[in-house]
């Protein structure tokens, strides 16, 4: 590392930011972990409680939850500022944690995933607004940096560490294990959250609709639900239809005005998030049961290149926040090409004669794309909102997120009912791939067109 790099990554470890650093980095490595444990625990718990026939809901239950959660959170930050929700959400994943950690029955597992997702998404809202008031342009790129490699360790170690408890201690402690890392986040913040300025809310901006969360939530569930069965019978159908007309009409009230469209500025870098989060969400799928039913290689093998995958994440991610000088434009406009390239060779793995480390070289490549794409996303969304619309924005580019990243996934399950099944999965594949790095090129094209070489902070000092 460079002097420069060092100072600025020095910058997170100031006197004045060390224990914001240290709270927001310990929930970054929780809710990963959560993340990437959970799955692996999954099929453990779920037959431990009877449920097999709602294996995917505890996922569902946790999706639906944040969705919800996130519009709120940022209609609570805009209002209020970030210090209720940063106060509140690690409580009611505390909530979730025990619930599910000592869930009787399915019943109570998914009402405990649902807390989860809850406390989930009021947290990512928050913390992206703290980020906001404690770091300036310059630093945010190091600590969205330092949020990338939280993310790694959880990545590499979070499902054999889950594995090793639910065989050794029992799946219980993949939730109740997370308890005192959580309360160690939360006693690093509490004072950080105590020295927060006052929040002046400013009553005529724009406030994203409860009522159109809770539409989305349900039409979200409604979809997964059809996902689930892909053949093509009236009730499947005619729900799916109805789901998406109500996700159309009603996410017109949760994102600003002109990102269903692609209107350059703000919306385009609203936009931008959920496609790049959309087309990786396929591979991270999919790429996995690929190894597996095309290859034959086993599970440890077969996740191998999603832990290359977060590496890779977090050395482009490590890369931009040492530059916070190159152009976010240029950084968006390269992320969607890695990502592109990713998803055209994840394509050919679904040949069965490609050799094993075109897997490797795709999720590399659509890693490295996360990594420039995503603090870049974060960073022009900060500069582009006014302070009294930061928790709107933020809510809308998470929400963008999980609804395309719910609609690809569900997309990919409806081509596998219809091209083979799991079995046979390299048709349905092939044409998921091919589809999303389409996507991907629609991504870097819209950047291109949407943003302005140089956009500048819409409020520097903040």
């Amino acid at each position: 590392m460079t002097h420069t790099g060092q100072r600025r990554a020095g910058v997170l470890w100031t006197p004045e930011h060390r224990r914001t650093t240290v709270g927001l980095l310990l929930v970054v490595t929780l809710l990963a972990f959560e993340n990437m444990g959970v799955a692996t625990a999954m099929p453990t718990m779920v037959a431990d409680l009877d449920g097999g026939e709602l294996y995917s809901w505890p996922f569902t239950a946790f999706l639906v939850a944040s969705v919800a959660a996130t519009v709120l959170s940022g209609r609570i930050c805009d209002r209020r500022g970030p210090a209720l929700p940063l106060l509140i959400g690690p409580w009611i994943f505390l909530a979730g944690l025990l619930t599910a950690g000592l869930a009787p029955g399915m019943a109570a597992l998914l009402v405990g995933r649902a807390l989860q997702g809850f406390g989930t998404g009021v947290l990512l809202v928050a913390t992206s607004l703290l980020i906001a008031l404690v770091y300036d342009d310059r630093e945010r790129p190091v600590i969205y940096a330092a949020n990338a490699a939280a993310w790694v360790l959880p990545a590499v170690l979070g499902p054999p560490i889950a594995g090793l408890v639910t065989e050794t201690a029992g799946w219980r402690w993949v939730f109740l294990g997370l308890v005192p890392v959580l309360l160690a986040g939360v006693a690093m913040l509490v004072p950080v959250v105590r020295g927060l300025p006052g929040h002046v809310a400013d009553e005529h901006v724009r406030r994203a609709s409860i009522a159109a969360a809770v539409a989305v939530a349900v039409a979200v569930a409604a979809l997964t639900w059809a996902a689930q069965r892909p053949s093509a019978t009236a009730v499947t159908v005619g729900l799916a239809l109805a789901a998406l007309t109500v996700l159309a009409v009603s996410l017109r009230a949760l994102l600003p005005v002109g990102t269903l469209t692609g209107r350059p500025g703000l919306p385009t870098v609203v936009g931008s998030r959920a496609l790049l989060a959309g087309a990786f969400a396929g591979l991270e799928a999919y790429l996995p049961l690929t190894m597996s039913r095309v290859h034959g290689h086993g599970p440890a093998l077969a996740g191998l290149p999603l832990t290359v995958g977060a590496l890779s994440w977090s050395a482009a991610s490590v890369v931009q926040g040492r530059n916070p000088d190159w152009s976010r434009r240029a950084l968006l406009r390269a992320a969607f090409g890695f990502v592109a390239a990713g998803l055209a060779l994840f394509a050919l793995v679904a040949w069965a004669g490609a050799p094993a480390w075109v897997a490797f070289a795709a999720s590399a490549c659509a890693g490295a794309g996360m990594g420039l794409g995503m603090p870049s996303i974060s960073v022009l969304l900060l500069r582009l909102s006014s302070p009294a619309e930061r928790g709107f924005n933020t809510s809308a580019t998470q929400l963008g997120d999980w609804i395309t990243s719910a609609l690809t996934i569900g997309a990919g399950g409806v081509l596998l009912g219809l091209l083979g099944g799991t079995g046979r999965p390299s048709a349905a594949v092939a044409l998921l791939a091919a589809a999303l790095a389409l996507i991907a090129v629609v991504g870097g094209l819209l950047v291109h067109r949407g943003l302005r070489e140089r956009t500048r902070d819409v409020h520097p000092t903040t």
